[in-house]
């Protein structure tokens, strides 16, 4: 009977365990190869900019939402725990190592070393297995000893055997050792809470938790404990946390706890250990062995693996409905009777519900509805009735069992007729449409629409119980109802208004009639016959395509765009839609579904289930979202890091940088550190100085800028969640400087140097001036030279052609003197022949009277024959011709005789021998002796002949 008990306590411990909410978050998983580092990773906290830090193997890895970086101890060793200091500083402790990493100025982490700060023999204390912080003290835990680190003091408490843990708990730090048993530290001094003999033997305390009046605590192979007032109490589910055994536990609210396992993955309890929630390999973790855990500023519980990061978006307002976890399609959901029923590829489940606003917190003990293991396509609630469409045929769910109405072909929905004698339902299936009545409460299929035979998934009856089906490739038909209850098919294409044959959904929003096209929303005109997208909803969302719409109780209307659903709120109609990016392509496309129970609760179909949306949670939680500029680069030939982004307030730069100007390329990177949906966060940033506006809102999370001139810019960035809030903004302020040909001291340099050259460009141009003056000159004087040798020329011609004029006249006049002296030589002859003959006259007549006359004759002879005086008014007339010749012969020969000046002249003159000796009334030869006489006179040499002398003598 006692194992027969403990079995059925088991058992019930077992079913107990294994039950969930109906809506589980979702987790991320982050692997090895995506974080980059070793595979265990130990300890988790959240500095006050938002980055999250993990002891791992291989070091101390941060994450800020978009990179991930490690920072390795010196001695390469395990990271086993970290603190975050309130001033900033990551306390870290390894294998043999302990000590802090603080960012610097330009936010780099720069690791101290503490251990040369201990005594030298405590120095190999083995790991740090906890760190934690007391007022402004940090507390390490080794094996042996307990150490405080006080600004620069360091303090050592001695283990009695071995300290198995140290915590905080209601601003108390608790500590157990092996030999004492619980203790906590008052006034420096360790003072005993519960003994061995009050703890399970031979056990570890794992963690300490406040709870109203009491304390809960963990072990690992017992479970949890219940202190309080002295008293110990065991949780009754023990049974389970022994086998899993409790690594870790954390306070997720004043409620409910976090308990991380090594056996089993994580439970969500009650503090009592009633157990919410559970998370293992089936519910999506990595694996099952939970090293640590950790609640961030956003409420995700982030767990610490033996291999990888896990990363549960615990307090999200988005979760996931997955019915016995077997990742089926989610096609339909309905809450009816206090029940959630969900349709999938596999079935019809059903859950009951606590009272709660929010059902995707109710407990969940799903289970198939009997004869539904079919393709379920809808479910509606009809006067009081749960109708099944499935791909077998239509059906009523009972009492958790769907009791067939047909089977004849495969049901798509249902639509309710007014206004008639008897409720009548439409139900369009694969072939048409059926009509559907009440007997007796039954619903029962009483005829069809004949001669419409359309695939009929979208169905629609407007206020005249006028029938609207729309068929994705086959337009709109309308079907109206006729006299002898026969209905009359109308087809609606392009030639009635829609923009495409294909692709259009009808639904009724509104009590209107519209259409979701791949242009927008198209409403139905009545007057016209047509449809138009003249409407309020173009002023909206203008022409993008539709799928999918939904009206809720408050009038917003859901919708599904490309993959996307987004909301047009009722409140804000001009604000166009309201996307849920969480969501963004995990649609069931093609088979879109919206149930809008209320605005806690919308179930809308996936691909892997149904997703939960608390829509009113998830427009509060819209808080503003934090931004922080995580690395700048500077790059040249090789990449600089600038700014990385490790600073406690990342929107205050400490100081502003000066960037050389050959870095001429410059990389921002930046984040939003809401963990889990990061994906979703769009961005807009500026350079001040540079751009001439806010870019576009996009989900880059880098940017970079090239050759930048000098100057000083600030770059700003900022993120807005889902909802458009957008952050404060992050700045980071630097400066290019100039290069440097471009600093004040070159541009001196090239001042002294313009006025250097300026002074030199007028000296040279003085230079040049003088230079062409000079040859200006030059060619002034050779042009007066040419014009004086031009003038000179002519002159020289006027005084040749003189010379040649006064030598024709010279030899004129010579000729003419020639002439005279031949002419006084020929009147010489005559005068002396007739003188003869008048003196020989004169002998021979002896007349006295004749003989006088003759007398009188020769007298008149003798007068005319006087020589002399003939020959001075020649010599005269001579040297006017030729320029004093005789004077100046005579002048320059003194010795010369008159007789001999006669032959210079008649020399000069050109005159014959004959015609010189007749002049001189001397022989040919008195004239050639004559002639050698004046020679030896002149004193000429024997190569000079004597005509030649006198012809040039000037």
């Amino acid at each position: 009977m006692k194992y027969l008990f403990i079995y059925l306590i088991q058992c019930i411990a077992a079913v107990a365990y294994t039950q969930s909410t109906v809506g589980l978050p979702s987790i991320l998983h982050y692997t090895k190869l995506t974080y980059n580092g070793g595979l265990q990773n130990w300890d988790i906290k959240q500095g006050k900019n938002g980055l999250m830090y993990f002891a791992n193997n291989e070091g101390l890895l941060s994450y800020d939402g978009v990179n991930w970086i490690i920072y390795p101890l010196p001695n390469k060793t395990i990271v086993r725990s970290i603190e975050i200091a309130r001033d900033g500083k990551i306390y870290v402790g390894g294998q043999d190592e302990l000590g802090y990493f603080e960012p610097n100025k330009q936010g780099l982490l720069k690791y101290h070393n503490l251990v040369p700060s201990l005594p030298v023999s405590s120095q190999s204390f083995g790991d740090v297995w906890k760190l934690c912080q007391l007022g402004n003290d940090i507390y390490c835990r080794t094996k042996l000893q307990i150490i405080k680190i006080t600004a620069n003091t360091i303090t050592l408490y001695e283990a009695k055997k071995e300290w198995l843990y140290i915590g905080l708990c209601d601003g108390k730090l608790y500590a157990q050792d092996k030999a004492q048993g619980l203790l906590v530290l008052e006034a420096n001094n360790w003072t005993t809470v519960l003994s061995n003999t009050n703890l399970p033997p031979n056990d570890e305390v794992t963690g300490v938790l406040s709870n109203t009046g009491s304390i809960v605590i963990s072990t690992i192979k017992n479970g949890l404990f219940t202190y309080q007032v002295g008293k110990i109490y065991a949780s009754r589910l023990n049974s389970v946390y022994q086998n899993d055994k409790i690594y870790s536990i954390t306070n997720l609210d004043k409620d409910k706890i976090a308990i991380a396992t090594t056996n089993n993955g994580l439970y969500i309890a009650h503090k009592n250990g009633e157990i919410i929630q559970h998370y293992t390999t089936l519910q999506g973790l990595q694996n099952k062995n939970v090293l640590t855990i950790y609640l961030d500023k956003q409420k995700n519980i982030w767990l610490g693996l033996d291999n990888g990061i896990d990363l549960i978006n615990y307090d999200g307002a988005i979760k996931e409905i997955n019915p016995l976890l077997q990742n089926a399609s989610g096609y339909a959901a309905v809450i009816h009777n206090n029940k959630l029923y969900v349709g999938t590829t596999n079935g019809l489940y059903s859950t009951p519900l606590e009272t709660l606003e929010d059902i995707s917190k109710s407990k969940a003990t799903f289970t198939q509805v009997s004869n539904s293991n079919t393709q379920v396509w809808s479910l509606n609630v009809l006067n009081q009735k749960l109708l099944l469409g499935s791909h077998e045929g239509a059906f009523e769910v009972k009492n958790n069992i769907a009791y067939a109405i047909t089977t004849n072909t495969g049901y798509w929905t249902y639509q309710e007729i007014h206004n008639t004698a008897t409720p009548t339902l439409v139900a369009g299936n694969y072939n048409g449409i059926s009509i559907f009545n009440y007997n007796n409460e039954a619903v029962v299929r009483e005829d069809v629409i004949h001669n419409f035979n359309e695939s009929s998934r979208y169905l629609v009856v407007d206020a005249y119980n006028n029938i609207w089906v729309s068929h994705p490739y086959h337009g709109i038909y309308r079907l109206t109802h006729n006299i002898d209850k026969s209905y009359t098919a109308i087809n609606y294409t392009t030639t009635n208004g829609l923009p495409s044959k294909l692709n259009n959904h009808i639904f009724k929003i509104k009590n209107q009639l519209v259409v979701a096209t791949i242009k927008g929303i198209y409403t139905f005109n009545k007057v016209n016959n047509a449809f138009t997208n003249e409407n309020e909803y173009k002023k909206s969302i203008g022409n993008i395509s539709i799928q999918y719409l939904k009206e809720d109780s408050e009038g917003n209307i859901w919708c599904i765009s490309n993959k996307k659903i987004g909301i047009l709120n009722q409140t804000n109609t001009t604000a166009g839609i309201q996307y849920i990016p969480e969501l963004s392509n995990k649609l069931l496309n093609g088979f879109e579904n919206i149930y809008p129970y209320n605005k806690q609760n919308v179930l809308v179909s996936g691909g892997t289930g149904m997703y939960h949306i608390n829509y009113e949670k998830y427009t509060t939680d819209a808080n503003t979202p934090p931004i922080i500029i995580s690395n700048i680069h500077i790059y040249n030939t090789k990449d600089s890091v600038l700014y990385n982004g490790s600073n406690t307030d990342n929107n205050t730069m400490k100081a502003k940088a000066e960037i050389h100007a050959s870095y001429n390329q410059i990389r921002f990177e930046y984040a939003s550190p809401t963990y889990g949906i990061a994906n979703i966060m769009e961005y807009s940033y500026i350079l001040k100085g540079y751009d001439k506006q806010w870019s576009t809102w996009n989900k880059r999370t880098e940017k970079d800028y090239t050759n930048l001139p000098t100057g000083t810019y600030t770059f700003i960035v900022k993120t807005r969640n889902s909802m458009g809030v957008a952050s404060q903004e992050a700045k980071y302020e630097f400066k290019i400087k100039a290069p440097w040909y471009a600093t004040t001291l070159a541009y001196l340099l090239y001042g002294i140097a313009l006025v250097f050259f300026i002074f030199k460009i007028i000296k040279w141009q003085q230079k040049k001036f003088k230079q062409q003056k000079k040859t200006f000159e030059q060619e002034q004087q050779k042009l007066l030279y040419i014009l004086e040798l031009e003038r000179n020329k002519k002159e020289s011609e006027i005084i040749a052609i003189k010379n040649e004029q006064l030598e024709a006249n010279i030899n004129y006049q010579n000729s003419e003197l020639a002439a005279t002296a031949m002419h006084l030589v020929q009147k010489g002859e005559l005068l002396t022949k007739l003188k003869t003959v008048v003196t020989h006259a004169q002998q021979n007549i002896e007349n006295t009277g004749t003989k006088n006359e003759l007398k009188k004759i020769a007298k008149t002879l003798i007068a005319e024959d006087n020589m002399d005086k003939e020959w001075d008014n020649f010599a005269k007339h001579f040297d006017k011709i030729h320029t004093s010749f005789l004077v100046q012969l005579k002048t320059k020969h003194p010795c010369i005789t008159p007789n001999e000046l006669k032959l210079s002249a008649y020399l000069r003159m050109n005159l014959s021998t004959k015609e010189m000796a007749q002049l001189m009334s001397i022989s040919v030869r008195g004239v050639e002796i004559s002639r050698y006489r004046l020679r030896k006179k002149l004193g000429l040499e024997s190569g000079t002949t004597l005509h030649t002398y006198l012809l040039n003598y000037s």
